[in-house]
């Protein structure tokens, strides 16, 4: 990575981490449906004014328009069911189930992107999965979930989703892919929460921070982080790194909310690192990558 990608880097990791204890804040307030929507409108009320700003090229063949809705499906989909399952999980968990993306991601691309994987990058995914697979063995009870099963799939689309952009989306803009997307799952689970989610939230100052900063910090800002570097890195590079998040994530809902660290969580931890050291050490570079 460049420098200023490392920088993007560091900020939506360091966003992305530390909002799955927002989001279990704004879980334990409202409907998971309800709190997603919200959510997304506040991400697509703080892109508006950058679409402004950087008018970008909108796509007006065919394929890409059907690519962006494609797109937009899938990653409501990742949404939805990441939201849903989080209620009845720690924040810490739900990040380490959701964060088995990267060997979505690894499988998705060597089938659909034709990324070559070298032995070190392979050694690094495997340790860093490791490290997860540590992490979530806190709460073996949760392998049988729904919840779990709901947070797998919100991996699993949210890897479709990742891999689709780089095979079709690549040369559109990142804010605009994000900014659609943002409309349109805002609107499309708005529509769902009110049919199947009668109680609707209480409006405070607390709730309005909490969407802030997961509509505006982790999805306007973060998504678009996330895309733009996906036009730049290799899908697979990029996604083992991302391991990192569940780490910030476990200690965010430590410090945040109160949830339990043990000596299990830091071994998993140690792993991850490892894992993300591994799959972007010199040795692990390739020239498709």
């Amino acid at each position: 990575m460049t420098y200023r990608n490392w920088l993007f880097f560091l900020v939506m990791v360091l966003v992305w981490g530390s909002n799955w204890a927002v989001m279990k804040l704004g879980l334990g307030i409202s409907p998971p449906l309800a709190f997603v929507s919200t959510r997304l409108l506040f991400s697509a009320l703080a892109l508006a004014p950058v679409m402004i700003f950087i008018r970008p090229k909108i796509p007006r063949d065919r394929d890409s328009i059907i690519g962006l809705l494609f797109y937009s499906l899938v990653e409501t989909a990742s949404f939805a069911a990441t939201g849903i399952g989080l209620v009845s999980y720690d924040s810490g968990t739900g990040a380490v189930l959701t964060y088995t993306q990267p060997l979505m991601v690894f499988a998705l691309a060597l089938m659909l992107l034709n990324e070559k994987i070298s032995a070190p990058k392979l050694l690094g995914v495997v340790i860093g999965f490791s490290g997860v697979v540590v992490l979530f063995l806190r709460d073996s009870n949760g392998l049988i979930s729904w919840s779990a099963v709901l947070l797998l799939l919100g991996a699993f689309f949210w890897a479709l989703a990742s891999v689709y952009y780089k095979l079709r989306l690549g040369k559109v803009d990142a804010t605009l892919v994000n900014f659609i997307q943002a409309i349109f799952t805002s609107l499309l689970l708005a529509t769902i929460s009110i049919m199947v989610e009668p109680v609707q939230p209480p409006w405070s100052w607390k709730y309005g921070v909490i969407l802030a900063y997961a509509g505006i910090g982790a999805s306007a800002i973060g998504m678009t982080l996330w895309l733009r570097l996906l036009k730049d890195e290799g899908a697979t590079s990029l996604s083992g790194s991302t391991l990192i998040v569940p780490i910030i994530a476990l200690f965010s809902g430590w410090w945040l909310i109160g949830e339990s660290l043990d000596l299990r969580s830091l071994i998993g931890c140690v792993l991850v690192l490892a894992g993300v050291y591994l799959v972007n050490s010199k040795l692990a570079k390739d020239k498709r990558d």
